[in-house]
C-alpha cells in the first residue's frame, strides 16, 4: 500500500519489536507545511508515532488541503478529496507502521483542525479522540455526511477569545455539535488571537496524555 501524501515522522527513540503503538496525525493550518507542527508535539514521541501531514495542494508559500469558497465555506468537491486522502493516509500508517488501531489520535491547528474534527466525526472507532485547535465543522459535513464518531471519541477543543480569522462563536458551536453528539468534550478558550499559545500547547498534551491512559 502507497500513498502519494509527503509527511514528517517522529517515533519513540527505542522501538520495542512487535509492540503497537499510539498513532497521532498531525495537519497544519493554511499556508503552513509539515514541518511548521511540529514544534506543538515536541515530547510526545515519547508516547506516539507522530505523523505530521502536508496539505497535497500549494497555497502561497506553503500548502493547503482545501480550498474556500466564501467565509466559513470550502469548495465541497476539493474538500472531499483532501478528507478522501487522509482517511486513506491513516490506513496506510496504519498497514505500513506499527500502529495500535485502537489508540489513533487527530490534532489540527485552523485548517487542519477542520479535517480532524470531519475525519473524527466519519471513521467511527479508527478515531480514539481529537484537538482541535481554531478551527470548525462545515455545514455540509453535519448536514450531508455519514456521521459516525465511534463509541470511544473524545474531543479537546480550543478557541482564541479574539480570534480575528475564525469567530470565538464557531469554536463553542464545535463543541455544543460534539455535545449532542454524546462526545465528551474538553473545551479551553485564551485571551488570544488566530494562534496556539504556550498555555494552550500545556493544555492540549495533558489532555492527550491523560486520555491516552483510558
Amino acid at each position: 500500500m502507497e500513498t502519494e501524501m509527503i509527511y514528517e515522522l517522529r517515533r519513540p527513540e527505542n522501538i520495542i519489536p512487535g509492540k503497537k503503538y499510539p498513532a497521532l496525525f498531525v495537519m497544519h493550518g493554511i499556508g503552513s507545511n509539515e514541518q511548521n507542527m511540529l514544534s506543538l508535539v515536541n515530547g510526545l514521541e515519547d508516547f506516539f508515532f507522530i505523523f505530521s501531514v502536508r496539505g497535497h495542494l500549494s497555497q502561497g508559500p506553503g500548502f493547503a488541503y482545501f480550498t474556500i469558497q466564501g467565509y466559513g465555506k470550502p469548495h465541497r468537491e476539493i474538500f472531499d478529496v483532501a478528507i478522501n486522502k487522509l482517511a486513506d493516509f491513516i490506513d496506510y500508517a496504519s498497514v505500513n507502521y506499527p500502529i495500535d488501531p485502537e489508540q489513533s489520535y487527530l490534532m489540527g491547528f485552523s485548517q487542519g483542525a477542520i479535517v480532524s474534527m470531519t475525519l473524527g466525526l466519519t471513521l467511527g472507532n479508527k478515531i480514539k479522540g481529537i484537538v482541535a485547535l481554531s478551527g470548525y465543522i462545515p455545514q455540509f459535513v453535519k448536514e450531508e455526511y455519514l456521521v459516525n464518531p465511534g463509541k470511544h471519541l473524545s474531543v479537546f477543543i480550543s478557541h482564541g477569545e479574539y480570534d480575528q480569522v475564525l469567530p470565538y462563536e464557531w469554536g463553542k458551536e464545535n463543541v455544543e455539535y460534539f455535545t449532542k453528539l454524546g462526545v465528551p468534550v474538553t473545551f479551553k478558550s485564551y485571551p488570544e488571537g488566530h494562534s496556539v499559545s504556550e498555555k494552550n500547547l500545556q493544555d492540549f498534551q495533558s489532555w492527550i496524555l491523560k486520555d491516552l491512559r483510558r
